[in-house]
């Protein structure tokens, strides 16, 4: 058969229509690739690096220097790894059942659901090993109910003498920080005034260094303000 003009046309209009089609597909599997891209910088933004706050909205800083890092601890020979915040010393009332929130965004590691206090007897033989000094597993005691944080830096925040976690808190669980993850308590302390330890340590805790060890005074106090964001 003869190809008329009207055939050329046909032909060319065939052409054409397949070119766009697969122009359209191909811009399609570009923009499913964006909007992937797109979702997982998201993602990590979302967990990126952002600074650290204090655990208490509105708190300060300890001033009272048995509340900061490195103060003495004697009756274990060993020495305080972060700070203590108390009714006095924290400038907004301490008060049991006040939340707790997320110094940064991280990962629960560790997570006490089914706390027991120790029972007086218990308690009076735990200080009795410590004496000469307390290894992980004490301080784990001593610190009542915690709650542990991975950051994205590598640095693990811990929460001590909890009341209580945050209903449905779970190991794995993911925090942005600010989110809640607890109320104060007094555990650990066999009664006493409410009160919140909060350590910062560089990797596992009680295995490394904590945060602004070997500082004191004034420069810890510095130091600190600019790491929480308090300048």
């Amino acid at each position: 058969m003869a190809w008329k003009p009207g055939h050329y046309l046909l032909l060319f209009l065939s052409l054409y229509a397949l070119v766009v089609t697969l122009g359209l597909f191909s811009r399609g599997r570009q923009l499913a690739a964006l909007r992937q891209e797109v979702a997982l910088y998201k993602a990590q933004a979302l967990w990126a690096p952002e600074g650290y706050r204090l655990p208490l909205p509105g708190a300060c800083l300890p001033r009272r220097p048995e509340n900061l890092p490195g103060a003495p601890r004697p009756y274990r020979k060993g020495v305080n790894a972060g700070f203590v915040f108390q009714a006095g010393d924290a400038c907004v009332p301490v008060v049991r059942g006040m939340g707790v929130v997320a110094a940064a965004s991280g990962e629960v590691v560790k997570v006490d659901l089914n706390y027991q206090e120790p029972s007086p007897e218990a308690f009076r033989a735990l200080l009795e090993r410590v004496k000469e000094g307390a290894g992980p597993e004490e301080m784990d005691v001593l610190r009542g109910l915690e709650v542990w944080l991975r950051h994205p830096d590598g640095r693990t925040s811990v929460y001590g003498h909890l009341q209580a976690p945050y209903p449905g808190l779970k190991v794995g669980s993911r925090l942005h920080r600010g989110d809640p993850l607890g109320h104060v308590g007094n555990t650990g302390l066999q009664g006493g005034a409410p009160r919140l330890l909060f350590e910062v340590w560089e990797g596992e805790p009680d295995r490394g260094r904590f945060l602004f060890q070997g500082l004191a005074g004034e420069a810890l106090l510095r130091q600190a303000k600019a790491f929480f964001g308090l300048e």
